[in-house]
């Protein structure tokens, strides 16, 4: 998968995840995705 490819399935799994959802419901989830990958990147680096 080249980057563009990967861009474009992560802008669809984003629209996959968020139909149906309430703006609150995917306020939440995207701070959930924030810190996850700020978690992941903070263990990689200390790896």
């Amino acid at each position: 998968m080249n980057s563009c490819e990967f861009v474009l399935f992560i802008s669809y799994l984003a629209c996959q995840i968020a139909d149906g959802k309430t703006s609150e419901e995917i306020a939440i989830l995207s701070a959930f995705f924030t810190q996850l990958g700020d978690t992941l990147g903070t263990i990689d680096a200390f790896n």
